[in-house]
């Protein structure tokens, strides 16, 4: 099977750095294999998508060297999601749950790892219908119904060997706060199966997020993708990048004078592949792109 790898950005803020080294060693994962690259803007997170930031990212990413085989948008495929959905209802794997976060938390017996809440089950057989459970409480979510003893393990092409019990660790993970299925985590994928994407690369922030999504893959008949978890960019602080670490957009490095070639030389030096202040392009790294040479921590910037 040919390499299909992909870049998908959300409209929720203007790219940074971060987003920028993910995607350099997504593309040139994806372009050293002779495989093909899938653009794919990720635009279902509507209360925190930001007026000009999909043509934004499309910019600067362009401007950067970057280019793909094919492109897609989210909002346009929503048709696909609701199948999903239904499918997953008529097998008994989905249901409509009114619990907030709040109620989540007040419900936690112990701590679990990271941010991660774990979900009892309490709407379990509660609603017959989303429509019913939107009566007793204005914008449900769907669950996936999580069996118990569901042990997910895979082998990170950059982590390593990963196992969750998902059953223990998240119970009933949300799939979608609409009505026809079209929000992240049921959306994602379901994209990945329907654009045969091979690998997916991303930062290691959405690694305990995997086994659930494999769940969500294998529930609907297919074996999902293999993965691969990249260490972020993170500020002095330990913590990824945000406003706090200062203005680390593309568009104010390019407004500053910074040359494409600049920004991906930092980048790539950060992965091992370049000496500190040289300048390189997209394709000037394809002969120098090596996996094993991205440190294990993450990349301290400012």
């Amino acid at each position: 099977m040919s390499y299909v790898g992909r870049l998908a950005p959300s409209p929720t803020g203007a790219l940074h750095l971060g987003n920028v080294r993910t995607f350099m060693v997504a593309w040139l994962r994806a372009r050293s294999l002779g495989g093909k690259v899938v653009f794919r803007m990720e635009d279902l997170d509507h209360p925190k998508d930001k007026p000009g930031a999909a043509a934004e990212a499309v910019r600067d990413l362009r401007w950067l060297g970057f280019d793909w085989d094919e492109e897609y948008v989210q909002s346009e495929r929503k048709d696909l999601y609701r199948a999903a959905l239904e499918k997953l209802v008529e097998k008994g794997l989905a249901y409509p749950c009114i619990c907030s976060r709040r109620d989540v938390e007040s419900a936690q017996s112990a701590p679990h790892a990271g941010e991660q809440l774990h979900y009892p089950g309490t709407c379990r057989g509660r609603f017959a219908s989303w429509r019913e459970a939107n009566a007793a409480r204005a914008n449900p979510c769907w669950r996936f119904k999580v069996p118990d003893d569901a042990v997910v393990s895979f082998d990170d092409a950059f982590a390593g060997r990963y196992e969750q019990d998902v059953s223990k660790t998240l119970g009933d993970f949300p799939l979608a706060r609409d009505e026809f299925g079209a929000g992240y985590t049921l959306a994602c994928v379901v994209d990945d199966l329907d654009m045969g994407i091979t690998e997916v690369v991303r930062g290691d922030d959405l690694l305990p997020a995997t086994p659930a999504q494999i769940l969500i893959a294998r529930s609907l008949g297919r074996d999902a993708p293999s993965y691969c978890h990249l260490p972020l960019v993170v500020g002095p602080d330990g913590r990824r990048l945000a406003k706090r670490h200062g203005d680390t957009r593309v568009a104010s490095f390019r407004e500053a004078g910074w040359s494409a070639e600049r920004i991906l030389g930092l980048l790539a030096a950060s992965c091992g592949w370049a000496e500190k202040g040289e300048e390189l392009s997209l394709a000037a790294l394809l002969p120098r792109f090596d996996l094993a040479a991205i440190p294990k921590a993450p990349f301290v910037y400012g």
